[in-house]
């Protein structure tokens, strides 16, 4: 399965737009093109049964995100404070930078 082109990046603030955690707002913690998945931080959190190992000694339930589909986030802009969608504009320089669709504001920087 090739790589999907991913509309937000690690560290971005996204909120969920589908889902049981609609809603929300988090940082973006990882980026999974491959699988069109990112996570987020303290959100979509599901207990994990684990051994013990030498990680994690006690082994015992572990709380940890789960990967949330890319779709169902959409990114928060920082200037209107929003979700909002995102366009790419080429600058003066050569380099592309992310925009916000509401209110014009570019997103990188």
């Amino acid at each position: 399965m090739a790589a999907k082109k991913m509309h937000v990046k690690k560290d971005d603030m996204v909120m969920v737009i589908a889902g049981k955690e609609k809603g929300k707002t988090g940082k973006v913690m990882r980026v999974l093109p491959g699988k069109g998945r990112v996570v987020v931080e303290s959100l979509n959190v599901v207990k994990r049964h684990t051994r013990p190992n030498r990680v994690n000694t006690q082994g015992g339930i572990v709380e940890k995100e789960a990967p949330l589909d890319a779709s169902n986030v959409a990114l928060v802009c920082s200037a209107c404070n929003k979700p909002t969608r995102t366009g790419v504009r080429v600058l003066e320089d050569g380099t592309k930078t992310r925009f916000c669709k509401k209110c014009n504001e570019t997103l990188d920087k």
